[in-house]
């Protein structure tokens, strides 16, 4: 299993930042360079506890989907969303908030498990914990920006 860890300082209320990071059209937005679109479940508006989500974008080429579902929520301290379909083994991703000097610490915990034996192992270690990690950096800038824009 692989972990990254995250954290980014935004200078925005706790409710606005969490907001924002279950919001679906939202990160249609942020993630646009993949051309993520929600095709199933909860396709526009905010997201919350017991919801499906079904995504569909472009890595490392070819058109990919993912299914999650929102197993945990506490308003407006944390949320997870654990994948139910796609191409991990496994794949759950845990955000949390903190109120700081009136900001915001966004922190984000993502673990998953690659298929395919070795093969997948070293695809991950060559490839795809950066990809990710770039992935949900700019997520989150992209997040920031607007939240601090409020």
């Amino acid at each position: 299993m692989t972990t990254i860890k995250l954290q980014t300082e935004i200078n925005a209320p706790i409710k606005t930042v969490f907001d924002l990071n279950r919001n679906i059209d939202i990160h249609k937005q942020s993630t646009s360079k993949s051309k993520e679109t929600a095709i199933d479940g909860v396709v526009s508006g905010l997201i919350s506890k017991g919801e499906t989500v079904t995504w569909r974008g472009k890595h490392f080429g070819i058109y990919l989907t993912h299914k999650s579902t929102i197993p945990e929520m506490e308003i407006p301290i944390y949320f997870v969303d654990e994948m139910l379909e796609g191409r991990f083994k496994r794949f759950k991703h845990t955000h949390t908030f903190q109120q700081k000097n009136g900001g915001t610490i966004m922190s984000d915990t993502i673990e998953y498990e690659t298929p395919f034996g070795l093969a997948g192992k070293i695809f991950n270690t060559i490839i795809l914990k950066k990809h990710l990690t770039n992935f949900i950096t700019e997520r989150n800038n992209f997040i920031k920006q607007i939240a601090e824009k409020h």
